[in-house]
């Protein structure tokens, strides 16, 4: 499928799954919802904490159209699971914003490291999440973001296992993507980034980490759903942990630069 059939096929509930792994050589984004009243400060917190926060597009205040990112890109309704949080606790889970989207809302959207997977793969990669069927499995860190306003918290980051010659080939290629996190920021020793068990993480589930392979650890877009469920703000809206909205944006897109704001 092409990204419009997906977001279509997803607006017709007909897709509920993970997006790792579809529409390859297409960028995929984090979504995060708020009231307009802390657009302006979360903006400048994603700009201060780039490689975690990449921002690509933000919509008008109360309209749930994207307009950079491609053809009828609606983010109300073209995310697979959508997380809402009252008080920063999730209070619900849905498949549809069209009710509780309001006048005052307020959407980001953030690059994915998801984007550059299938790069990897072409190279001969692999990658056991998107094997064994679940979302990449990421960890909150002891990496303190640059706060801005009520955002702060801790980074997020993504792992991925590899052997040595393919560990340099990976960093080599995700870097030259920083609109979706670029490089890793941290290879090897979990512990001094404040990871105590690579098979227990905060979300996902753990793939492995065999004696010949170095775990890397790219910054994750999950990061500004933890600063915004610390906040103290009273709602916000995510997308659920690796059901992203895919967009009309390809990988030369943004190799070029096209779509930065």
């Amino acid at each position: 499928m092409t990204p419009f059939e997906l977001r279509q096929q997803i607006r017709k509930n007909k897709f509920r799954s993970p997006t790792s792994g579809h529409c390859p050589g297409y960028t995929q984004v984090n979504v995060i919802i708020m009231p307009s009243r802390y657009a302006d400060d979360f903006k400048k917190f994603c700009a201060l904490n780039s490689q975690s926060c990449p921002l690509l597009d933000v919509t008008a205040p109360g309209d749930p159209v994207f307009r950079g990112l491609g053809r009828d890109v609606n983010v109300a309704t073209d995310v697979p699971k959508y997380n809402i949080y009252r008080e920063g606790v999730q209070a619900e889970q849905v498949d549809d914003l069209t009710e509780y989207w309001q006048d005052d809302h307020v959407a980001f959207a953030l690059g994915c490291s998801h984007s550059f997977e299938d790069l990897l793969i072409a190279e001969g990669m692999r990658l056991r999440h998107i094997e064994r069927g679940h979302v990449v499995p990421a960890f909150v860190t002891n990496v303190r973001n640059v706060p801005v306003g009520p955002f702060g918290g801790h980074l997020v980051v993504s792992m991925r296992p590899f052997v040595a010659k393919q560990a340099i080939a990976a960093i080599q290629i995700t870097g030259n993507f920083p609109q979706v996190h670029g490089a890793p920021i941290h290879m090897g020793n979990p512990l001094e980034i404040g990871i105590d068990d690579v098979e227990q993480p905060d979300w996902g589930k753990g793939v492995g980490v065999a004696d010949n392979e170095i775990p890397l650890f790219w910054a994750c877009g999950v990061t500004p759903q933890e600063a915004l469920k610390a906040s103290g703000i009273p709602l916000y809206i995510g997308h659920a942990p690796g059901h992203m909205l895919v967009t009309d944006i390809t990988l030369s897109d943004l190799q070029s630069n096209v779509h930065a704001l």
